[in-house]
């Protein structure tokens, strides 16, 4: 099955379709944010036992491969991509819901016994919304593959990254206002105050998901019929193609290296502001708001640039971004080992900018190392990678840093080693990069080489 020719997206199409992701981040901030701290801090439930059901996106996560393949190749009510997001965020949804019931259900029995049920009923709503998660992700990312020109796609993927941190910014206001501080009550806030924040959320996902996606697929009058190569391709055949092509396996290794050390800091950015200065919590709190603004405007003037030079691209997004990130891991480096606190708020700012270049450029890369024809397969793929690399960035910050405290016996010097780190693995990810480029110049010297035909790369 080949793909339909993709038409003109115009910008304010790709708005509509980015309010996808401003549900995406409504959905994280909840998850991870409003429901972990309710259990750990309020709840006083295991923070291992939280984070497991939290973390199973990252165990489920290969099923968005398997979805995007399905995607590829076959249609379900004559949609190709739509039948698995529409799925997937009815899942998530549900999920909510269910985890809105539960939770308050625990608040008002708060100090009894918690009942089996409840815990079947928590692991089966995050069993539902990581399922469900996994399944639309992917096939997202296809959608906006299939309904952008290719000049178009590092735009249309860019934009709807930048409303991801939108969501995540404006849900933060949003959830404080439905749930605003009660006087007399143990947790400072009620049982049916905490249900109804959950229910407004759940019809607030629901709303953004079915405007952002409503008539961004036609809908196929019949199956189309499959070419003897469909038939012949395994998904590991279709996979094995990174391996044996040089450009995408660099980029493979780009991309693992980039995503892994970008959210090295991740974990240990607020302890570090508290343990090596005393910073209050009250100001570190804010951190995330200081580098999500930062990224946030660094997205739009990288993609600027993009629509207003030829010259500017994915590519050089993506070096322009890992050059910044290098600059703020070596200013948080400097700012722990001479203890500077006077670096920290440019370190944030740094940190943002270059997440935003980064992300802008290393996104529409990922729509460039995508095939015609198996781009549900390698987006899915690639997906896959990038949500598995972030999980062990994120840990491996923690792990690294309580190993340096153990050896140096100092916050200074241990959160200086994971920094520095950061900064290696960034530079890394550079050198990585730069094989990309020269790999794919040569592929396309090779004559007759049919994986150099296979994709078209945004390189300078």
């Amino acid at each position: 099955m080949t793909d339909p020719q993709p038409s003109h997206l115009s910008i304010a199409r790709n708005l509509k379709i980015a309010l996808f992701h401003l549900g995406s981040g409504m959905a994280d901030v909840l998850t991870t944010g409003v429901w972990n701290r309710v259990m750990v801090a309020d709840l006083g439930f295991s923070a291992a036992l939280v984070g497991l059901l939290t973390g199973l996106r990252y165990f489920l996560a290969p099923l968005g491969v398997l979805a995007g393949r399905w995607s590829d190749t076959h249609t379900i009510g004559g949609y190709r991509r739509l039948f698995w997001i529409w799925l997937g965020r009815a899942m998530m949804v549900l999920s909510t819901l269910a985890l809105g019931f539960v939770t308050s259900q625990l608040v008002r029995t708060l100090g009894e016994p918690v009942p089996a049920a409840l815990w079947l009923a928590l692991a089966a709503g995050f069993l539902l919304f990581s399922l469900g998660n996994a399944i639309s992700g992917s096939t997202f990312l296809a959608l906006i593959y299939d309904r952008a020109a290719q000049h178009q796609r590092g735009r249309a993927v860019g934009l709807v990254w930048t409303f991801l941190l939108i969501g995540f910014a404006a849900s933060g206001v949003f959830f404080g206002v439905l749930l605003p501080q009660q006087e007399g009550t143990a947790l400072g806030y009620s049982a049916d105050a905490l249900l109804n924040l959950f229910l407004a959320a759940a019809a607030a996902l629901c709303i953004l998901w079915v405007v952002s996606m409503l008539g961004e697929e036609r809908r196929a009058t019949h199956a189309p019929a499959p070419t003897p190569d469909n038939l012949e391709r395994s998904l590991r055949a279709d996979l094995s193609v990174v391996w044996r092509s040089p450009p995408l396996r660099h980029f493979l290794l780009y991309l693992t290296l980039s995503m892994l050390f970008a959210f090295f800091q991740d974990s240990v950015l607020e302890p570090f502001a508290g343990q090596v200065f005393g910073i209050d919590a009250s100001q570190t709190n804010r951190y995330s708001a200081y580098w999500g603004t930062a990224a946030i405007l660094s997205s739009f003037a990288t993609l600027a640039l993009m629509r207003g030079s030829g010259r500017f691209t994915h590519s050089s997004a993506s070096m322009l971004g890992l050059a910044v990130l290098a600059a703020a891991y070596l200013t948080l480096s400097a700012s722990s080992l001479l203890t500077m606190q006077a670096l920290v708020m440019p370190s944030l700012l740094l940190l943002g900018l270059g997440l935003g270049a980064w992300n802008i450029g290393t996104l529409g890369l990922m729509m460039d190392m995508s095939p015609n024809g198996r781009a549900g397969t390698f987006l899915g793929f690639w997906s896959f990678c990038v949500t598995i690399a972030r999980g062990v960035g994120v840990a491996g910050g923690g792990v690294l840093l309580e190993i340096a405290k153990g050896i140096s016996g100092q916050h200074a010097t241990a959160y200086g080693a994971v920094f520095v780190s950061g900064l290696l693995g960034i530079l890394l990810a550079a050198w990585s990069l730069r094989r990309v480029k020269r790999a794919s110049r040569q592929a396309r010297l090779v004559p007759g080489d049919r994986f150099a035909a296979m994709f078209s790369l945004s390189m300078d």
